[in-house]
């Protein structure tokens, strides 16, 4: 079935609707620079699913005819995150019905995705730890392992899980390496906690973590 797609949000401030008058309003849609509640932006018949399970979501949206993303604004990012959906109350029973018809199913897929993917975490590490001992031959080969898996947490962000680390680039291995000798063999962490702004604290210790770098180069 077709749909079709608005955005809804919910707002970080106080907002009254500008055609009804109505406020404050936990939802709106802005047409034309102006807030309007749900139901003078003729959305006020979806029901509200949020975010969290992918399956119903997907299903319910494609279900409905009309559907609306509600999103909100993380001021600390500077951007705005999904945090649902409005969707037709038909179209959220039929989905919940299909959910609940195969949920041993995807249960199961779960569960193979979930070991697939320990053990290709593995696989990884132990790639991840073998780079950095073939840049950084003197190191500690528990600490070679220690910062792989620091590193190449899943869903981390961090610089072994970014594209160039997963393919195992000289220059985000080396990346990795050395912010594990900052935080775990200079006194940055402590310039940090006493107030020490962060580009004054990292020339500090720069010469401290190329000491230990070429060190274990050798």
């Amino acid at each position: 079935m077709p749909s079709a797609s608005r955005v809804v949000v919910e707002p970080l401030r106080r907002h009254r609707c500008a055609a009804c008058r109505r406020g404050p309003l936990p939802k709106l849609v802005v047409e034309d620079g102006a807030p309007l509640c749900l139901d003078c932006a003729d959305l006020g018949h979806l029901v509200y699913l949020p975010r969290g399970d992918a399956a119903l979501t997907r299903r319910a949206r494609e279900a409905s005819t009309l559907w609306a993303v509600v999103v909100r604004r993380d001021r600390r990012r500077a951007r705005y995150e999904r945090r649902g959906v409005l969707v037709e109350p038909a179209a959220l029973a039929r989905a919940e019905q299909a959910c609940r018809a195969d949920a041993g199913a995807r249960a199961a897929r779960r569960a193979r995705d979930a070991v697939r993917r320990a053990a290709d975490d593995v696989r990884f590490r132990a790639a991840l730890t073998a780079r950095i001992l073939l840049l950084f031959p003197g190191c500690p080969p528990e600490r070679a392992a220690a910062i792989a898996a620091h590193t190449g947490l899943r869903g981390s962000g961090r610089v072994g899980r970014s594209a160039a680390g997963r393919a195992l680039d000289e220059g985000a291995v080396t990346a990795a390496v050395r912010a594990s000798v900052r935080h775990l063999d200079t006194g940055y962490d402590a310039l940090l906690a006493a107030g020490t702004p962060r580009r004054q604290a990292r020339a500090r210790v720069a010469p401290a973590i190329e000491a230990v770098l070429e060190s274990w180069r050798r």
